[in-house]
């Protein structure tokens, strides 16, 4: 007795009626199918069907070996005798020609090797049950579906649990390099037995439809109408189904790279030709995710004690909030997504404010459940826009796609940055200062890695550019003052006002001839052009 217990997978009225739809949907194309497998079949020498039968290759992997394209073996239901019955009358009389008809049809009535009972099922030395839809999940429970249909339901029924909504999906399917390396055992054994006949090199030459791209083709119709969607590669839900041997991802991509890199003769070594019969299926997973759903906007920082990314130090919180943790905590729920990613065109110090038109940013919501509508962007922007605390503020809120990215990049590198600095010096501010910082356009300046920041960032010397500076008096204060400046991105403001003790020159201290310390800083604009409006 098999150590598996097997189960239905498909229980209740409504999930049959499910599957008796989709299987209705399909009869006129079984019909077609039906017309090109008969095509198909007269192409198999019957001793080699036999052969492969009895080593456990199952039919749809016999159709794939000889380059059976198209949907001859999509929906095939003919069992392995069936094949073997079918292939030897199409080529009675040919194989007689030969000379190996005596061999193809001896035994025919005996039972073939590949055979399997409800309590020892037999699965396919090569796709290990795969595209016999049967496979094991877990506590070693066996799985077996009895066609693509009911196969891809198993799939359309974790998709609505999950609560997605559909627009469209892909379908991606991994296997355990254990089924390539089968495979290519077949191959070779194939090769070294009938590498001499005409129609190894006629057929077993040309290129096979893999394991994943057969499942593929299977069920992506079936899937297809019971999801009410189309497969796409630009699609919205990504549907991966992974098949392991118990082994770790990182331990098959070791095997699948050694696999690829043995020369035939060392293969024939360390495998064995043709490979041992299997008593257990692949274990699947079957696995919905949404492919990242990206929105796009510009942020506003009013308070100077909060920092753009959650930052702790020694588990102690630093700041009272963050920029991403507002806006991303409070879209991802509304999209009912697992977690999100929060990008940023530049930072500011925690104690800087950010104001004017705001700093772009884009939130990567990780497998959202919901597609935002216009309305449901406006939502979001509302509800973080009308927080008690008032801490940060969004604008121009939009879905966009991988252009945000380009956006985003395109603009950093060329962007100008505007700020409002209170500054202090050592000594009266005279008029003539105020003539003297107005006059310098486009100045380069040379500045070393900031000293406050010499432990996280590479000791560089950078060149940037100071574009325009202008100066506001401050009523009643001789020795303070508003610096208004246009900069290249990338200037450290706060040194290029004190000097950094002569790690930055020139200086705002070096220009004046005195010390000059700031005590406040705000970003008054990022001059780039994504999500300037809505």
């Amino acid at each position: 007795m098999s150590s598996y217990t097997e189960v239905s997978q498909v229980n209740g009225d409504e999930e049959a009626h499910v599957v008796a739809a989709s299987e209705a949907a399909q009869v006129d194309t079984n019909k077609k199918e039906a017309q090109v497998t008969a095509e198909a079949i007269p192409s198999l020498p019957p001793h080699v069907v036999k052969d492969l039968l009895s080593i456990g290759v199952c039919v749809r992997c016999i159709f794939r070996l000889f380059g059976v394209r198209g949907c001859a073996y999509s929906c095939l239901s003919l069992l392995p005798s069936d094949l073997l019955s079918s292939v030897e009358e199409s080529k009675g009389s040919h194989d007689c020609a030969v000379g190996i008809c005596s061999k193809a049809s001896e035994n025919l009535n005996c039972a073939l090797p590949f055979q399997e009972s409800e309590d020892e099922p037999v699965f396919c030395s090569i796709c290990l049950g795969i595209l016999q839809f049967s496979y094991s999940k877990e506590k070693e429970t066996l799985v077996k579906k009895y066609s693509a249909s009911e196969f891809a339901v198993s799939i359309a029924e974790l998709v609505k649990q999950e609560g997605h909504q559909i627009e469209s999906f892909s379908l991606e399917v991994s296997v355990p390099p254990i089924i390539l390396a089968n495979e290519r055992a077949i191959l070779l054994y194939m090769k070294r037995k009938y590498g001499s006949e005409p129609w190894f090199q006629e057929k077993f030459l040309t290129e096979h439809t893999s394991v994943k791209d057969a499942l593929k083709l299977l069920i992506i119709d079936s899937l297809g109408s019971l999801l009410f969607g189309t497969g796409s590669e630009d699609s919205l839900i990504a549907l991966d189904s992974e098949f392991s041997e118990q082994s770790a991802c990182e331990a098959d991509a070791v095997f699948r790279r050694s696999l690829d890199g043995l020369p035939d003769h060392l293969f024939c070594e360390r495998f064995t030709l043709p490979p041992e019969r299997v008593n257990q299926p692949c274990h699947m997973a079957f696995l919905c995710y949404r492919t990242p759903i990206y929105i796009g906007g510009r942020y506003l920082k009013y308070s100077r004690n909060v920092s753009q990314s959650r930052w702790i130090i020694d588990d102690e919180r630093m700041g009272q909030a963050s920029v991403e943790e507002i806006i991303g905590g409070n879209i991802v729920p509304l999209l009912r997504g697992d977690d999100y990613k929060f990008h940023a065109a530049g930072r500011e110090d925690i104690d800087v404010r950010m104001l004017g038109s705001g700093r772009p940013f884009l939130i990567e919501v990780q497998n959202a459940r919901d597609v935002p509508s216009c309305v449901a962007v406006k939502q979001m922007e509302q509800k973080i826009n009308n927080l008690e605390d008032r801490l940060v503020a969004v604008k121009n809120l939009k879905v966009v796609g991988n252009q945000g990215w380009n956006l985003m990049r395109e603009g950093e590198a060329e962007k100008q940055k505007q700020y409002a600095a209170l500054v202090w010096i050592s000594r009266p501010l005279e008029e003539e200062d105020l003539q003297t910082i107005s006059s310098f356009k486009d100045m380069r300046i040379l500045q070393r890695t900031p000293i406050r920041v010499l432990h996280r960032r590479s000791p560089l010397e950078r060149e940037k550019i100071i574009h325009w500076m202008k100066v506001g008096r401050i009523t009643g204060s001789s020795q303070y003052f508003l610096l208004y400046l246009c900069t290249q991105a990338g200037t450290y403001i706060k040194e290029f006002v004190h000097g950094d003790f002569g790690r930055t020159h020139p200086s705002i201290g070096s220009i004046l001839g005195c010390r000059a310390e700031i005590l406040q800083l705000d970003v008054t604009d990022v001059k780039m052009d994504c999500f300037l409006t809505e």
